[in-house]
């Protein structure tokens, strides 16, 4: 007879599965990705003392990859770059933003001013390419007049985090109207 997950009552066999899967995934993601991962926060903290980082919708391990991509107080503070804030860094120097712990990259709804961005599989796409440019925009390769840029709206509270954690949107807009407090942005490992 197998012994093992079998012979334990199912509650403790189900609680220690999650428990094990919780530790493999955060060994695997501290271990593997660590030398890689990268934060992308917008040079000036605007109205969130802890910076603004290009984010997940929905909660770490939770984001909803489907929602798309907003501006959201950097996790770093925390002591690490949370997995919904975390791009390959060597690929970003390769213009693709690839957040490894969900296997997706950002990509432009579209290349016009108010384009939201998304997040889809890594297809190599005209709209997936992105540059961090000499001043520090990030733009559609091969599209000068359009810029990622954080929201100028106020900020809207989020559901966590001492002081309340900060969100505003991120969409693509004219690099040249727009002023650069809302377009300046920096690579964070």
């Amino acid at each position: 007879m197998n012994k093992g997950f079998n012979t334990i009552p199912k509650e403790v066999g189900n609680m220690t599965r999650t428990f094990i899967t919780a530790i493999f995934m955060a060994l695997f993601s501290q271990t593997v990705w660590s030398a890689e991962l990268a934060e992308i926060q917008l040079k000036e903290t605007l109205d969130e003392m802890r910076g603004f980082c290009i984010d997940i919708r929905g909660h770490k391990q939770r984001a909803k990859v489907k929602k798309g991509l907003q501006a959201h107080s950097c996790y770093s503070y925390q002591g690490q770059i949370a997995v919904d804030q975390a791009f390959d860094k060597n690929l970003l120097k390769q213009n693709s933003f690839f957040m490894p712990a969900f296997d997706v990259c950002m990509e432009a709804k579209g290349r016009f001013k108010g384009a939201s961005l998304i997040l889809s599989e890594c297809k190599d796409k005209d709209v997936q390419k992105f540059e961090l440019t000499r001043n520090n925009q990030i733009k559609l390769v091969g599209e000068s007049n359009f810029c990622v840029a954080i929201g100028e709206e106020e900020s809207k509270k989020g559901g966590g985090g001492t002081p309340t954690h900060l969100m505003r949107a991120i969409t693509l807009q004219d690099c040249s109207t727009t002023k650069s407090r809302y377009t300046t942005w920096k690579i964070n490992n």
